[in-house]
């Protein structure tokens, strides 16, 4: 048999001696890892090529368009939780943003970083705290400075406590947010309050700021671009698509406070702290490497708000690009080797009212017969049970059993529940999963794109407080009714739209490449870690480092 030429030479070449590989000779002096909340691969792929700033430089570096946040519980926490730690969030023990349990004596809401401990402490009234979080659970930052001899500083901003801390870490040097409690940008209680400002200068005036705009709201004109985006659409009794958010409540200072979380001026907010930290601190000019974190929460408030595909989303993405081009441009003037990651905590999906407009009627809003309440009724009903038997947050996800139902026969209530629901709402929902079926699969691993539903809901579980049963509602349904302020879309479902986000690295010098194949954002971490020779022990991570360098040498260990 006579081989072709061609296939002779591949022959040949494949027997020669590999080129050596290893981390990069230089390592970056700075680490920038950036969440844009709800940054969803299919905004970045409507938007990429409008981008004239920041984002485009980042679309300069090297590009996986479609990362993973491969778990079900798409929401800010399980997100943020993965992205500077390597970990999904069933490792890390954040199975939710919220979940049901009990606090003290009594049964209730907890949030994920709340220590609901603390004497007086409610879900809404508050002590930040990362007690939630597991020991398999390092940031970045973290595994930095437990180095010994190590000189680095951790710093982390953003618009939520949960983007900060679950970014930060245990040990950050500094972790900022804004709390619309306090009108402006603030930490964990016991922080130093004269060192934080020797940290950050630019506090109290950026609160300042914020104070006045408060009390005098500014909304920026619609810029021109975005103009031919304005098409009002009604969903239930409110509004959208009308033109550049609104200006917002002024019946309470509070709500006012809550009301400015969802305009552009939240990210500019965040960038200046964020800018000032890196001025002040000297980041990334000192011995070893520093690690700034910073989560911009707008796209998210913005999106839950208004929808993703509306002027109100047109004005926040190149507000965004603008912003960003002048912190990375901060940062070139100080002469900074410094290496970008950006991704997002969770993708999103548009207001099907706008969707049945324009060429996807089948998106739209789960039935109401799947609230809380219903399915409480129904338990009641077969088994005798009083009083309020399940919880919930939303239509669809997790649902939790109350005290009031037997300990000893909660797994055979959800079996029946289960099997009920799949019955009466055939065609209506996607399937339906019980705490019992889920624990018996073993974790995920692989390409994400093909993790089967009961997959992704696994990356996601904890077991002490995922819900009782799980329901999956169709692709394209939204989980909240129409006209609630605040929430005419959202995210959170097992679907490849609030999933998929991009995962982009920026470093000067950096030759581009893209690969359009799924990576996952517990990638990140090992990653940057191949970046600064941070050794990564085998079994402490579910992500692998992505090879950064284009052609045969390698940026991972």
């Amino acid at each position: 048999m006579r081989f072709a030429p061609w296939l002779v030479a591949i022959a040949m070449a494949s027997s020669m001696p590999a080129l050596a590989a290893g981390p990069a000779a230089t390592p970056p002096k700075l680490i920038v890892a950036i969440s844009v909340d709800q940054f969803s691969s299919d905004l970045f792929a409507e938007w990429r090529g409008k981008y004239s700033g920041g984002l485009k430089r980042m679309t300069q570096g090297v590009v996986f368009p479609g990362g993973y946040q491969s778990h079900a519980a798409t929401e800010t926490c399980p997100g943020h939780s993965t992205i500077t730690s390597g970990i999904h969030p069933s490792r890390a023990g954040i199975a939710a943003n919220d979940w049901f349990g009990m606090r003290g004596q009594k049964f209730g809401e907890i949030y994920c970083v709340e220590d609901e401990d603390v004497p007086g402490s409610t879900h809404d009234d508050y002590i930040v705290s990362l007690k939630h979080l597991s020991a398999d659970w390092q940031t970045l930052g973290d595994r930095m400075k437990a180095v010994p001899g190590n000189q680095t500083r951790v710093f982390a901003i953003s618009g939520k406590d949960r983007g900060a801390v679950l970014m930060a870490g245990r040990h950050a040097d500094q972790t900022l947010w804004y709390d619309w409690r306090a009108k402006g940008f603030t930490s964990y209680a016991s922080t130093d309050a004269a060192q934080l400002r020797a940290d950050v200068p630019l506090l109290d005036a950026v609160n300042a700021r914020i104070g006045q705009w408060l009390a005098k709201p500014v909304i920026p004109p619609l810029p021109a671009q975005c103009l031919a985006k304005v098409q009002p659409v009604a969903v239930g009794k409110l509004t959208i698509g009308r033109g550049a958010e609104e200006g917002p409540r002024t019946d309470t200072p509070e709500n006012a406070a809550k009301d400015f979380r969802t305009t552009r001026a939240l990210d500019l907010a965040t960038l200046d702290l964020a800018e000032n930290m890196v001025a002040a601190n000297h980041l990334g000019q000192k011995a070893g490497t520093d690690v700034l974190a910073i989560s911009l929460s707008a796209t998210d408030y913005i999106g839950h708000a208004y929808g993703t595909e509306g002027p109100e989303m047109c004005g926040q993405m190149l507000s965004l690009d603008a912003r960003l081009d002048k912190f990375f441009d901060a940062l070139d003037r100080q002469k900074i080797d410094y290496v970008v990651a950006l991704t997002a905590d969770h993708g999103g999906f548009d207001a099907p009212e706008r969707h049945a407009q324009n060429a996807y009627p089948a998106a739209g809003r789960a039935p109401m017969m799947l609230a809380a309440p219903v399915l409480s009724q129904m338990l009641a009903k077969q088994f005798g049970w009083q009083g309020s038997l399940v919880e919930n947050r939303a239509l669809g996800g997790d649902y939790w059993f109350t005290p009031n139902v037997p300990v000893d026969r909660r797994a055979e209530a959800a079996a029946w529940l289960k099997a009920a629901l799949e019955a009466q709402f055939k065609g209506q929902i996607a399937g339906a999963f019980t705490k019992a079926e889920i624990a018996l699969l073993p974790t995920p691993s692989g390409n994400p794109a093909l993790w089967t539903l009961a997959q992704r809901i696994r990356a996601s579980f904890v077991p002490e407080r995922t819900g009782d049963i799980y329901i999956a509602l169709n692709n394209g349904q939204q989980p909240a009714p129409a006209g609630i302020r605040g929430f005419v879309a959202t995210h959170g479902s097992p679907w490849d739209y609030d999933r998929r986000v991009p995962i982009l690295f920026w470093r000067k010098g950096m030759t581009p490449f893209e690969q359009p194949q799924p990576v996952e954002t517990v990638d990140i971490l090992p990653t940057l870690a191949g970046l600064v020779g941070l050794p990564i022990a085998p079994g402490s991570v579910d992500g692998r480092c992505l090879d950064l360098e284009a052609g045969p040498a390698s940026s991972c260990p």
